[in-house]
């Protein structure tokens, strides 16, 4: 692991006695309070300094409540840098008084609005309200996460192409099919995205997109060496996801897979990964 503290752009802190996460009731392990204390206990020896909170997809009307909880969590942690939060974008113009109200909070950054949730739905990310949505985003400063499944990458794209004046971080590699051994496609796709200059890609959320209990290194690794090869050094970030993460590994596992993957590089160019470009895409 690095000798030196780490810049975790992906984690996600909640209590379900406070806000409301309607979709927890089918993922009973990680239906319970996963706050601070928790974080650290999962980080083991890996040193992290600064942290982002992601949004957590809290029920209709939570959003905003969600960022105002992780602002009173960060009175007491220090290490709470940067707060991604949740905004229902496909309202259009609707959506901007959110949008700003959220962009008032100190620690506001970005938001994320998953479009995975839609991939029965082709083109929903493109639809003129959204697309809106994600301008006004931009306009108030901050950057917004683009949370897909590999099928929806063209869509991704082609959302980019649309708001050239928008920063954009591509979440978990675009959740390519490891689980199902799709490659080749995805490849290409995230290629195309990699050629638009407005996005950085999130080293993270990798192994949970294999099967949970029988991933292997040599399954994962293609896929995030390919990322490396495509975006370069100075357009990635480093991800925990925490606590989905521990579907499938622990916290120092999948630090270690990182480690492995990008063993040999100059010093630099890990700490570009692990701290330095997240200090620079979130503003920290």
């Amino acid at each position: 692991m690095p000798d030196f503290s780490i810049v975790d752009t992906h984690v996600h802190l909640y209590d379900p006695a406070a806000i409301a996460y309607p979709w927890m009731a089918g993922v009973p392990k990680l239906n319970s309070p996963h706050g601070p204390a928790e974080y650290t206990a999962a980080i083991g020896p890996v040193k992290v300094d600064k942290l982002v909170f992601v949004e957590v997809d809290a029920g209709p009307g939570e959003h905003l409540a969600e960022a105002r909880w992780v602002e009173t969590l960060a009175r007491s942690d220090s290490r709470i840098a940067g707060i991604v939060a949740s905004i229902p974008l496909e309202e259009g113009a609707a959506a901007e008084a959110d949008i700003a109200a959220f962009a008032k909070m100190p620690l506001a950054r970005g938001v994320r609005r998953l479009i995975q949730g839609h991939a029965g739905e082709p083109g929903w990310c493109l639809r003129p309200a959204f697309v809106e949505g994600v301008k006004a985003v931009g306009r108030h400063g901050l950057h917004f996460e683009i949370c897909i499944y590999h099928p929806q990458m063209k869509d991704a794209a082609e959302l980019v192409r649309r708001c050239p004046e928008v920063s954009f971080v591509l979440d978990h590699i675009g959740k390519p099919g490891i689980r199902d051994g799709l490659a080749e496609l995805w490849g290409r796709e995230i290629r195309d995205v990699a050629a638009l200059p407005n996005v950085v890609c999130k080293l993270s959320g990798v192994i949970t997109e294999a099967d949970h209990r029988a991933w292997t290194y040599d399954q994962v690794a293609p896929y995030m060496s390919h990322v490396v090869d495509t975006f370069g050094f100075d357009r990635l970030v480093f991800g925990g996801d925490w606590p989905v993460l521990e579907l499938a590994a622990s916290y120092p596992e999948w630090v270690a897979i990182v480690d492995r993957v990008t063993a040999g590089v100059p010093e630099s160019d890990l700490r570009k990964l692990y701290r330095d470009n997240a200090t620079r895409v979130y503003r920290l």
